[in-house]
């Protein structure tokens, strides 16, 4: 048995030593079930924890109260594949603060106090395949280059956030994206979301529930209708668009106007001073033929 001990004991103190340096580098107040994963979900935190591994590709933060991202803290961890901040207290994204990981598979922002998306949040990250943005009670504006540069990315979640309106460059320019979910959103059947619903019509494969799952309230009234009420025939006074024809007849009726209209000035000041001068001749002869 001596000899089975002995082959053993190396084996043993290699697998001592690699828990040991686990479990040093791994924050106090989180879990690392493997050497690249670091799970801090609910923990309480109100700020990242130090300590995380540089090589981490998962990262947990998940369920605590962080507020916000330093701009610097995604330069180290260049391995990091996934990074879940859901149900945080995240009120905006700095710009360029998510561009300098290039790795980025999965990121997940929903369930913050997130109030827009600007250009540049995400940089460039062309490694991006999912992207959660869903469940922002404040999120009301999306920028029409937010997510420029997102070229692989496939699935985007902008759900039950505080939108009424979106840019449909914001969504075709992303070339992969297979799934959008955009139900959930007080959206409003005006002008301004006309474009947006012929894409959406030509996209509803996109949409995991169609646009059966889809609302926008009438501006008229406020009524909440069914995107399945609606056509293309609902936005008909949206599409008038002026010809160049059209355009120079308005301008130069515009300077038509104006130039009649000061015409007429001039032929009535002239008019009233020309009066002026017949009643004051007419006054003077009176009271030389009184003399």
């Amino acid at each position: 048995m001596l000899p089975c001990v002995c082959w053993l004991q190396p084996i043993l103190i290699l697998l001592s030593s690699v828990l040991w340096t686990r479990g040093e580098n791994c924050p106090a107040t989180c879990l690392c079930p493997d050497p690249h994963t670091v799970d801090c979900s609910g923990r309480g935190l109100t700020r990242l924890p130090d300590e995380i591994p540089l090589d981490v590709r998962r990262l947990l933060l998940a369920d605590n109260w962080i507020p916000r991202i330093p701009s610097d803290f995604l330069v180290l961890y260049s391995d990091l594949v996934y990074l879940d901040l859901r149900n945080n207290s995240l009120s905006h994204i700095e710009p360029g603060t998510l561009s300098t990981s290039s790795r980025l598979v999965f990121l997940d922002l929903g369930s913050n106090n997130l109030t827009e998306i600007p250009k540049g949040t995400f940089g460039e990250s062309r490694s991006l395949i999912k992207l959660r943005l869903g469940n922002n009670p404040y999120l009301s504006m999306v920028s029409e280059d937010a997510f420029l540069g997102l070229t692989s990315l496939r699935e985007l979640e902008l759900e039950r956030n505080a939108l009424s309106t979106l840019k449909v460059g914001a969504l075709s320019q992303l070339p992969s994206l297979r799934v959008v979910r955009l139900e959930g959103n007080p959206w409003v059947c005006n002008c301004n979301f006309a474009n947006l619903f012929a894409w959406l019509m030509e996209n509803s494969h996109k949409l995991p529930n169609g646009v059966e799952g889809m609302e926008c309230s009438l501006p008229m009234d406020g009524r909440r209708v069914s995107l399945t009420q609606l056509s293309k025939d609902s936005f008909r006074e949206c599409q008038a668009t002026l010809t160049l024809t059209d355009l120079l007849i308005i301008i130069f009726s515009g300077i038509s106007v104006s130039v009649v209209a000061i015409m007429t000035s001039f032929f009535l000041a002239s008019t009233v001073h020309c009066f002026q001068r017949w009643s004051k001749g007419t006054k003077g002869d009176e009271e030389e033929s009184e003399e």
